[in-house]
């Protein structure tokens, strides 16, 4: 009677064991799930322009630059997100030439990228009532910036943006807070305003 059960636990077993061989799971990314955007207009006193600012950026910090002309830096850092929003604004000066200078060195900044980038899109952003006139850039691939943009009215005021995270890029696990913070960015753009002189 033991030998017939031992028997039979033993078809089983093998019966049961029979099938398609185990494949490993891929690797997976967690689902992150960021609260809705709140914008409120930032008005920093001595910058030349306002903009919409989402209130999930913290630390809102400001310096004066050095340079030939007037420049400010304003950096929007989301530590929930281990990212920052670098602005950087410079007078024109109503000089054609600063206007070239500044339009080649954004456009080289982003081209720096691709070497790493998978794709780089373009997304032209144009405000004639607010005169703001640009170019947003969409950076695919584990470059380490994934968005650059950059506005001016074409006279007085050039400023640049660009967002940074603080970590290795790896393109999949870093999208979903890219994607989130590219809204943030094209607010910025369609929300911006210059300063009367």
């Amino acid at each position: 009677m033991k030998q017939n059960s031992l028997l039979f636990l033993i078809i089983i077993a093998i019966i049961s064991s029979c099938g398609e061989d185990p494949t490993p799971k891929p690797k997976a990314y967690l689902r992150l799930d960021y609260p809705e955007a709140v914008y409120k207009t930032e008005d920093i006193t001595k910058m030349p322009f306002t903009f919409d600012r989402n209130a999930l950026g913290k630390n809102l910090r400001t310096k004066t630059l050095k340079g030939e002309t007037v420049s400010y830096g304003v950096n929007i850092e989301y530590p929930n997100l281990k990212g920052t929003i670098y602005l950087t604004y410079k007078a024109i000066e109503n000089n054609p030439e600063y206007l070239n200078l500044y339009l080649r060195n954004a456009q080289n900044f982003t081209q720096e990228h691709t070497q790493k980038a998978d794709a780089i899109e373009e997304f032209v952003y144009e405000n004639p009532e607010r005169k703001v006139y640009g170019m947003f850039y969409d950076v695919g691939g584990n470059a380490a910036s994934q968005s650059q943009f950059y506005v001016t009215d074409s006279i007085n005021h050039f400023l640049t943006g660009s967002l940074y995270f603080f970590a290795k890029p790896n393109y999949d696990s870093i999208l979903p807070a890219a994607h989130y913070l590219q809204k943030d960015i094209r607010r910025i753009m369609e929300s911006l305003e210059w300063k009367e002189n």
